[in-house]
């Protein structure tokens, strides 16, 4: 207790100063009240001083009794109570439902041992097949938590324990860096195809409303692909190097990997059905959200990536692969739900209060006399590291990204489809940030994995180097060459 007080004296303290200090010109003194609570949760996300969920919990709790968001008791509940409805929310509760098939019915051992017999004999070749397997299911799979979260990390979850690593002291041995390859790769490869990620779309429509660009699918693969390729390329290298694993070579693995499948003997009849409802997943994921491609009677969306998971579960628990009690016992999908509906409401507190809006509006107003690549870089800047404040890309893309588009719109020189579209491909980049800041990001951070100090410290890490991609080759990239609409 001595030695972590400090650890809630911190986020305390900054509520406090922050508190007594008279609210900017501009901002309504509520909102500069709701922006002293956010950031004290933020700080008491970082140390920890109660478990994450907890932590969200308390901050939503105050904002409502204190009714920082909205002004009658009614609403203010309303608000607190609003991030169980988000959509992504329930689908990061149905990924850890996955997982629990995939465990359950010996399934994801099976393809961990598959994998690790082909590929493991070296740990970089799995990173690799890790970020490659996800680059594949990219296309098509318009969420990246259906497709990391639901689709790779129940089965990559398997591998570490096949090198004695788990969460807590043997996590460094392999399983951090499996971990956070995943995780990083999906950042990347979400803003490497329009298909890829839900708010893509959505950032593309705003676009078009405020500039009158259109932005096609292979316009967005012509701009981007010179800067996510390398970005995939170097995730795998880069962690290697600078959260580097134990085990780097153990050419004996694969030969023990081989020996256990043939202990397994033949696929049975639990893990034909969880391949099953996983290839039914995979699939819905691809036909719902481009039916206009593949279905044009039913229209652009049939189903929506939510649903599917929520089918796939009710289904794992029609056959049996997954029990009732199985779920009500999975303590980390529950703490999750409870984690990341909280931060969703607190983020979404502070577009309601106006004070997202406020913070754009003075950027803005800091960029009179800057020359025009100059002020897209810095607009740039803000967009992607704003995304602290928000535990859904949808809602940022929303909520910011029209107010950065009208300011670049009005700097004389300033190239505004370059800024577009260095704006809505890192969407999917920013996601590396924080533990909340896409949907895959709580699955990984709970998986105990990678620790809290490492995850805030390689989100920073990965989030300069992405950002600084996007800046160094997409500026003069996108400057000099017009990518095809």
């Amino acid at each position: 207790m001595r030695a972590t007080w400090w650890r809630a004296a911190v986020p305390l303290l900054a509520w406090l100063v922050l508190f007594l200090v008279p609210a900017p010109a501009g901002l309504a003194p509520r909102a500069w009240s709701y922006f002293a609570l956010f950031a004290a949760v933020i700080l008491g996300l970082v140390l920890e001083p109660l478990p994450a969920a907890a932590v969200g919990f308390v901050g939503v709790a105050l904002a409502s009794v204190f009714r920082l968001v909205e002004e009658s008791p009614a609403a203010s509940v309303t608000w607190a109570l609003s991030g169980f409805q988000d959509r992504t929310v329930w689908l990061i509760f149905g990924a850890f439902v996955f997982s629990i098939g995939y465990g359950k019915t010996g399934l994801g051992r099976r393809v961990a041992l598959w994998l690790v017999r082909v590929l493991g004999g070296r740990t970089l070749g799995l990173g690799y097949a890790i970020a490659l397997a996800d680059l594949a299911l990219a296309p098509g799979t318009p969420s990246n938590t259906g497709r990391s979260a639901g689709t790779i990390f129940p089965v990559i979850r398997n591998i570490p324990a096949l090198y004695g690593s788990e969460p807590g002291p043997s996590a460094r041995r392999i399983g951090s860096y499996i971990m956070w390859t995943a995780f990083a790769s999906t950042a990347v490869t979400s803003s490497m195809f329009v298909t890829a990620l839900a708010p893509n779309a959505a950032a593309l429509a705003l676009v078009k409303q405020a500039t009158g660009l259109d932005v096609t699918w292979t316009g967005w693969l012509a701009g981007v692909w010179p800067i996510g390729l390398p970005l995939l390329l170097v995730v795998p290298l880069l962690t290697y190097v600078v959260y580097p694993p134990e085990v780097r070579a153990s050419p004996e693995v694969p030969a023990w990997a081989a020996a256990e499948l043939s202990r397994m003997g033949a696929v049975q009849r639990p893990e034909r059905v969880m391949a099953a409802l996983v290839s039914l997943a995979v699939v819905l994921w691809i036909v719902g959200s481009n039916a206009d491609i593949v279905l044009p009677v039913v229209g652009s969306q049939f189903i929506d990536p939510t649903g599917v998971v929520l089918l796939a579960v009710a289904l794992m628990l029609v056959t049996r692969v997954v029990e009732w009690d199985d779920v009500l016992g999975h303590r980390a999908a529950w703490n999750v739900l409870v984690w990341f509906a909280t931060l969703v409401a607190l983020a979404e507190g502070l577009n309601r209060t106006g004070f997202v809006a406020w913070a754009a509006r003075g950027v803005a107003a800091r960029l009179g006399g800057v020359p025009p690549l100059g002020a897209l870089a810095v607009l740039v800047v803000f967009f992607f590291l704003v995304h602290y404040m928000f535990a859904s890309l949808t809602a940022h893309a929303a909520a910011v990204l029209p107010v950065v588009l009208a300011t670049g719109m009005a700097v004389p020189g300033l190239p505004v489809r370059t800024l577009a579209l260095l704006l809505v491909y890192s969407l999917g980049l920013m996601g590396v940030l924080s533990p909340y800041a896409t949907g895959p990001a709580p699955v990984y951070y709970g998986s105990g994995f990678v620790p809290r100090r490492d995850f805030w410290v390689l989100g920073l890490v990965f989030g300069a180097v992405y950002l600084a991609a996007l800046l160094a080759i997409g500026i003069p990239y996108l400057t000099a060459v017009r990518a095809p609409g």
